[in-house]
């Protein structure tokens, strides 16, 4: 198998973790308890930040010590870009969390489940980002980035993805929304993360030397996800120690797949 067949496989794995999670409409006949749903919103976060860490950052800095640059310079400046970049989405971007009732980003007239899908799409941006990056990196050869490290980081936010998908797509059936519509919206929310791989990729390999800030970027944006979104949602009310938990089991199975099989 050609290595280009394996990197559009692997920027497709991301998407299908969110189509199987937003099937759950079909499976489950109530909404999601509280409990499950903020271990698996913890469980998400517990992924996305050890991704940011081990696949993301770390690698951008080796990569610039073996460049013979500043290691730190990179991983700073990407960073804070990609917090600044979906700050900005944030602000601009008419949309509505879960469990809110106030829209934010700029006025408009869009329904309500447009704006919880527009959510869910906005913060899908990085993680898409994030996988086509260390693809590019597979690409780039000389990156220190390995076929199978891209593969993990792809598993890993399909992982979260899934229960992301079930999170999104269950609510949509109590604004009164068909089971097929709610589906449709859960996937629909996960097309932009091959998009954004695809495009990640072919911005990096015009200009290879900006790989290691790409990598703190989609790291940064990654990171302002979860601290915006998932860790307040899950902390939010009771049962919060069910998030916490679930944010140390996420962390720590990523950790895992990224060190070990990595």
């Amino acid at each position: 198998m050609s290595e280009t067949l394996m990197i559009l496989i692997g920027i497709m794995i991301p998407m299908v973790g969110t189509t199987l999670g937003a099937s759950a409409v079909f499976f489950l006949k109530e909404e999601m308890q509280l409990r499950l749903r903020k271990a698996l919103l913890g469980f998400a976060s517990g992924v996305m930040v050890a991704a940011s860490v081990w696949s993301l950052l770390l690698p951008a800095i080796d990569m610039t010590g073996t460049q013979g640059g500043v290691p730190w310079l990179p991983a700073v400046a990407g960073f804070l870009c990609g917090i600044a970049f979906l700050l900005l989405l944030d602000t601009v971007i008419p949309h509505l969390h879960m469990e809110t009732e106030k829209a934010e980003g700029k006025k408009g007239k869009l329904g309500k489940s447009t704006m919880l899908m527009l959510a869910v799409t906005l913060h899908n941006i990085p993680e898409g980002m994030a996988v086509g990056v260390v693809f590019a990196g597979v690409y780039a050869k000389d990156a220190g980035i390995s076929l199978a490290g891209a593969f993990i980081l792809a598993v890993g936010i399909a992982l979260q993805n899934f229960p992301e998908g079930a999170v999104i797509s269950m609510p949509l059936l109590g604004t009164g929304m068909t089971k097929k519509r709610a589906f449709s919206y859960g996937l629909l929310s996960g097309v932009v993360e091959p998009l954004a791989s695809v495009f990640t990729i072919l911005l990096t390999s015009l200009v290879v030397p900006i790989l290691p800030y790409i990598l703190s970027f989609a790291a940064g944006a990654m990171i302002y996800v979860v601290v915006e979104e998932l860790i307040p949602e899950a902390q939010t009310g009771e049962h919060s120690n069910i998030g916490t938990i679930g944010v140390a089991v996420g962390f720590a199975l990523m950790m895992f797949l990224d060190v070990a099989l990595g």
